[in-house]
Protein backbone atom coordinates (compact mmCIF):
# COMPACT_ATOMS: atom_id res chain seq x y z
CA UNK A 1 0.00 0.00 0.00
CA UNK A 2 2.53 2.20 0.92
CA UNK A 3 4.69 1.21 -2.06
CA UNK A 4 1.59 2.01 -4.66
CA UNK A 5 0.99 5.28 -2.62
CA UNK A 6 5.04 6.16 -3.39
CA UNK A 7 4.46 5.74 -6.97
CA UNK A 8 1.63 7.57 -7.53
CA UNK A 9 3.39 10.06 -5.99
CA UNK A 10 6.27 9.93 -7.83
CA UNK A 11 3.94 9.70 -10.82
CA UNK A 12 2.08 13.14 -10.27
CA UNK A 13 5.19 14.82 -9.62
CA UNK A 14 6.78 13.78 -13.09
CA UNK A 15 3.73 14.49 -15.16
CA UNK A 16 3.50 17.92 -13.62
CA UNK A 17 7.60 18.86 -13.94
CA UNK A 18 6.78 17.66 -17.72
CA UNK A 19 3.63 19.86 -18.34
CA UNK A 20 5.18 23.01 -16.72
CA UNK A 21 8.28 22.62 -18.38
CA UNK A 22 6.66 21.77 -21.60
CA UNK A 23 4.16 24.72 -21.11
CA UNK A 24 6.99 27.18 -20.71
CA UNK A 25 9.00 26.42 -23.94
CA UNK A 26 5.84 26.25 -26.27
CA UNK A 27 4.43 29.59 -24.50
CA UNK A 28 8.13 31.23 -26.13
CA UNK A 29 7.03 29.83 -29.55
CA UNK A 30 3.51 31.13 -29.59
CA UNK A 31 4.53 34.53 -27.80
CA UNK A 32 7.10 34.61 -31.05
CA UNK A 33 4.59 33.75 -33.57
CA UNK A 34 2.74 36.45 -32.64
CA UNK A 35 5.03 39.03 -33.80
CA UNK A 36 6.43 38.50 -37.38
CA UNK A 37 9.25 41.42 -36.42
CA UNK A 38 11.09 38.93 -34.15
CA UNK A 39 10.70 35.72 -36.55
CA UNK A 40 14.33 35.45 -37.29
CA UNK A 41 15.12 35.03 -33.36
CA UNK A 42 12.25 32.40 -32.79
CA UNK A 43 13.72 30.63 -35.96
CA UNK A 44 17.10 30.73 -34.37
CA UNK A 45 16.15 29.68 -31.17
CA UNK A 46 14.32 26.58 -32.84
CA UNK A 47 17.54 26.00 -35.49
CA UNK A 48 19.80 26.30 -31.99
CA UNK A 49 17.79 24.02 -30.11
CA UNK A 50 17.69 26.32 -26.65
CA UNK A 51 14.21 25.62 -26.97
CA UNK A 52 14.99 22.64 -25.04
CA UNK A 53 17.46 23.97 -22.45
CA UNK A 54 15.11 26.92 -21.97
CA UNK A 55 11.95 24.57 -21.20
CA UNK A 56 13.73 23.79 -18.11
CA UNK A 57 13.04 26.93 -16.24
CA UNK A 58 10.14 27.92 -15.11
CA UNK A 59 11.51 31.38 -14.40
CA UNK A 60 12.91 33.33 -17.04
CA UNK A 61 13.17 36.54 -18.96
CA UNK A 62 14.02 37.04 -22.67
CA UNK A 63 15.65 39.72 -24.15
CA UNK A 64 14.32 39.65 -27.68
CA UNK A 65 15.82 41.18 -30.45
CA UNK A 66 13.51 42.25 -34.10
CA UNK A 67 14.44 41.19 -37.78
CA UNK A 68 16.36 43.94 -38.65
CA UNK A 69 18.21 44.41 -35.32
CA UNK A 70 19.88 40.80 -35.64
CA UNK A 71 20.67 40.48 -39.19
CA UNK A 72 24.59 40.87 -37.80
CA UNK A 73 24.65 37.60 -36.20
CA UNK A 74 22.37 35.33 -38.49
CA UNK A 75 25.87 34.61 -40.31
CA UNK A 76 27.97 33.64 -37.93
CA UNK A 77 28.58 29.86 -36.90
CA UNK A 78 26.19 27.75 -35.05
CA UNK A 79 28.29 27.43 -32.03
CA UNK A 80 29.09 31.93 -31.78
CA UNK A 81 25.20 32.56 -32.41
CA UNK A 82 24.11 29.99 -29.82
CA UNK A 83 26.07 30.99 -27.34
CA UNK A 84 25.29 34.99 -28.06
CA UNK A 85 21.70 34.12 -27.75
CA UNK A 86 21.86 32.21 -24.37
CA UNK A 87 23.26 35.18 -23.00
CA UNK A 88 19.93 36.97 -23.46
CA UNK A 89 18.27 34.18 -21.56
CA UNK A 90 17.77 35.75 -18.19
CA UNK A 91 17.34 32.90 -15.24
CA UNK A 92 15.24 35.32 -13.50
CA UNK A 93 11.58 37.21 -13.92
CA UNK A 94 12.10 41.12 -15.21
CA UNK A 95 8.70 42.46 -17.05
CA UNK A 96 7.92 46.10 -17.85
CA UNK A 97 7.15 46.97 -14.73
CA UNK A 98 10.40 45.59 -12.82
CA UNK A 99 12.54 47.46 -15.26
CA UNK A 100 11.14 50.84 -14.97
CA UNK A 101 10.77 50.45 -11.19
CA UNK A 102 15.01 49.71 -10.91
CA UNK A 103 16.69 52.53 -9.04
CA UNK A 104 19.59 54.65 -10.82
CA UNK A 105 21.97 52.11 -10.39
CA UNK A 106 23.90 48.60 -12.48
CA UNK A 107 23.00 45.09 -11.16
CA UNK A 108 24.12 41.79 -12.68
CA UNK A 109 22.07 39.19 -14.46
CA UNK A 110 22.97 35.49 -14.43
CA UNK A 111 21.99 34.30 -17.99
CA UNK A 112 21.54 30.91 -19.62
CA UNK A 113 25.60 30.80 -20.70
CA UNK A 114 26.50 31.29 -17.27
CA UNK A 115 24.94 27.57 -16.65
CA UNK A 116 27.33 25.77 -19.37
CA UNK A 117 30.36 26.14 -17.50
CA UNK A 118 31.97 27.72 -20.05
CA UNK A 119 31.77 31.34 -18.77
CA UNK A 120 34.75 33.78 -18.55
CA UNK A 121 35.63 36.86 -16.90
CA UNK A 122 31.88 37.45 -16.08
CA UNK A 123 30.88 36.86 -19.85
CA UNK A 124 28.00 35.11 -18.48
CA UNK A 125 26.55 37.83 -16.78
CA UNK A 126 24.60 40.75 -18.41
CA UNK A 127 25.44 44.58 -16.84
CA UNK A 128 21.65 45.90 -16.47
CA UNK A 129 22.40 50.00 -16.06
CA UNK A 130 19.00 52.53 -15.59
CA UNK A 131 20.42 55.84 -16.34
CA UNK A 132 18.77 59.22 -16.41
CA UNK A 133 15.43 57.09 -16.76
CA UNK A 134 16.61 54.63 -19.16
CA UNK A 135 17.40 50.91 -19.07
CA UNK A 136 20.38 49.75 -20.81
CA UNK A 137 22.28 46.42 -21.36
CA UNK A 138 25.88 45.28 -22.18
CA UNK A 139 28.17 42.02 -20.98
CA UNK A 140 29.62 41.52 -17.40
CA UNK A 141 32.74 41.67 -18.37
CA UNK A 142 34.31 44.55 -16.78
CA UNK A 143 35.12 47.46 -19.27
CA UNK A 144 32.52 46.28 -21.57
CA UNK A 145 30.29 48.99 -22.90
CA UNK A 146 26.17 49.24 -22.79
CA UNK A 147 25.17 48.62 -26.01
CA UNK A 148 21.71 47.72 -25.94
CA UNK A 149 18.83 49.82 -24.57
CA UNK A 150 15.13 48.55 -23.24
CA UNK A 151 12.26 49.29 -25.84
CA UNK A 152 9.03 47.59 -24.90
CA UNK A 153 7.53 44.73 -23.30
CA UNK A 154 6.12 41.78 -25.74
CA UNK A 155 5.17 38.95 -23.40
CA UNK A 156 4.74 38.56 -19.66
CA UNK A 157 3.21 35.27 -17.37
CA UNK A 158 3.88 37.28 -14.19
CA UNK A 159 6.89 35.13 -12.38
CA UNK A 160 7.08 32.70 -14.69
CA UNK A 161 8.13 34.06 -18.54
CA UNK A 162 8.72 37.63 -19.79
CA UNK A 163 10.17 38.66 -23.20
CA UNK A 164 11.02 42.23 -23.62
CA UNK A 165 12.60 43.61 -27.01
CA UNK A 166 15.97 45.39 -26.60
CA UNK A 167 17.63 47.73 -29.43
CA UNK A 168 20.34 45.29 -30.49
CA UNK A 169 22.26 42.15 -29.76
CA UNK A 170 24.56 41.42 -27.09
CA UNK A 171 27.94 39.87 -28.12
CA UNK A 172 30.62 39.06 -24.69
CA UNK A 173 33.98 39.01 -25.18
CA UNK A 174 35.25 35.81 -26.12
CA UNK A 175 31.91 34.45 -27.30
CA UNK A 176 32.48 35.90 -31.17
CA UNK A 177 33.51 39.55 -32.91
CA UNK A 178 31.63 42.59 -30.82
CA UNK A 179 28.80 44.48 -32.20
CA UNK A 180 28.51 47.67 -31.27
CA UNK A 181 25.59 50.75 -31.96
CA UNK A 182 25.90 52.79 -34.72
CA UNK A 183 27.08 56.66 -34.46
CA UNK A 184 24.41 58.84 -34.20
CA UNK A 185 23.29 60.74 -36.84
CA UNK A 186 25.05 63.70 -38.11
CA UNK A 187 23.29 66.72 -36.76
CA UNK A 188 21.33 68.95 -39.67
CA UNK A 189 22.73 72.55 -39.90
CA UNK A 190 21.27 74.81 -37.82
CA UNK A 191 19.30 77.63 -40.28
CA UNK A 192 19.94 81.01 -39.98
CA UNK A 193 17.41 82.97 -38.30
CA UNK A 194 14.75 84.46 -40.03
CA UNK A 195 13.46 88.04 -39.50
CA UNK A 196 10.11 88.31 -37.59
CA UNK A 197 6.35 89.37 -39.21
CA UNK A 198 7.22 92.77 -36.88
CA UNK A 199 10.46 93.25 -37.47
CA UNK A 200 9.52 92.73 -41.52
CA UNK A 201 6.90 95.08 -41.52
CA UNK A 202 8.97 97.76 -40.09
CA UNK A 203 12.07 97.56 -42.15
CA UNK A 204 10.92 100.05 -44.97
CA UNK A 205 11.04 99.60 -48.15
CA UNK A 206 12.97 101.75 -51.27
CA UNK A 207 11.07 104.76 -51.87
CA UNK A 208 10.75 106.90 -55.31
CA UNK A 209 13.69 108.94 -54.26
CA UNK A 210 15.82 105.93 -53.31
CA UNK A 211 15.31 104.23 -56.81
CA UNK A 212 16.35 108.02 -58.31
CA UNK A 213 19.66 108.20 -56.87
CA UNK A 214 20.02 104.08 -57.18
CA UNK A 215 19.81 104.75 -61.26
CA UNK A 216 21.63 107.99 -61.04
CA UNK A 217 24.71 106.06 -59.39
CA UNK A 218 24.11 102.78 -61.09
CA UNK A 219 23.87 104.34 -64.57
CA UNK A 220 25.73 108.13 -65.10
CA UNK A 221 23.59 110.32 -67.18
CA UNK A 222 25.68 111.83 -70.19
CA UNK A 223 24.64 115.32 -71.64
CA UNK A 224 24.96 116.04 -75.35
CA UNK A 225 27.26 118.33 -76.55
CA UNK A 226 26.21 121.40 -78.27
CA UNK A 227 28.13 123.41 -80.44
CA UNK A 228 28.00 127.14 -79.04
CA UNK A 229 27.58 129.82 -81.61
CA UNK A 230 30.19 133.15 -80.33
CA UNK A 231 27.59 136.30 -80.71
CA UNK A 232 29.16 139.53 -81.30
CA UNK A 233 28.19 141.86 -78.01
CA UNK A 234 28.50 145.61 -77.62
CA UNK A 235 31.35 146.61 -75.60
CA UNK A 236 29.93 148.01 -72.06
CA UNK A 237 29.29 151.49 -71.83
CA UNK A 238 31.84 153.00 -69.15
CA UNK A 239 30.43 153.87 -66.15
CA UNK A 240 30.72 156.88 -64.22
CA UNK A 241 33.86 155.29 -61.48
CA UNK A 242 35.58 153.98 -64.34
CA UNK A 243 35.45 158.03 -66.12
CA UNK A 244 37.01 158.65 -62.62
CA UNK A 245 39.68 156.79 -62.61
CA UNK A 246 41.02 157.19 -65.83
CA UNK A 247 40.89 160.93 -65.28
CA UNK A 248 42.95 160.36 -62.49
CA UNK A 249 45.29 158.03 -64.67
CA UNK A 250 45.98 161.23 -66.63
CA UNK A 251 46.19 163.50 -64.56
CA UNK A 252 48.52 161.31 -62.23
CA UNK A 253 50.64 160.75 -65.85
CA UNK A 254 50.79 164.69 -66.90
CA UNK A 255 52.23 165.91 -63.21
CA UNK A 256 55.48 165.21 -63.69
CA UNK A 257 55.71 166.83 -67.29
CA UNK A 258 54.42 169.91 -65.52
CA UNK A 259 56.90 169.74 -63.06
CA UNK A 260 59.91 169.56 -65.25
CA UNK A 261 58.84 172.75 -67.40
CA UNK A 262 58.37 175.05 -64.41
CA UNK A 263 62.13 174.27 -62.88
CA UNK A 264 63.32 175.15 -66.50
CA UNK A 265 61.96 178.72 -66.49
CA UNK A 266 63.23 179.46 -62.99
CA UNK A 267 66.48 177.96 -64.25
CA UNK A 268 66.55 180.61 -67.15
CA UNK A 269 65.06 182.92 -65.22
CA UNK A 270 68.53 182.76 -62.69
CA UNK A 271 70.66 182.68 -65.56
CA UNK A 272 68.79 186.36 -66.71
CA UNK A 273 69.44 187.48 -63.65
CA UNK A 274 73.25 186.36 -62.86
CA UNK A 275 73.79 188.17 -66.81
CA UNK A 276 71.97 191.12 -65.69
CA UNK A 277 74.13 191.98 -62.31
CA UNK A 278 78.06 191.15 -64.10
CA UNK A 279 77.01 193.97 -66.66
Amino acid sequence: MGLNASLCLFSLTSLLIFFSTATTADNITLAFEKYSNFSTMNDLLIKTKLDIPISKYLTITLLAVSNDAITPIINRSDVEVKNILMNHVILDYYDEIKFKGMKEKSIMLTTLYQTTGLGEEMNGFLNCTKSKGRVYFGSGVKGSPLVAEYVKALYDNPYNMSIVQISMPIVAPGLSLAIFPPPPPPAPPTPSPSPSPMNAAKAPGPGPDDEDNASDTAVPKHTPATETTEVDSPAPTPSADNEKIEAADKAGSSSPACKTGLSFDVVLLLLFFARFAGL
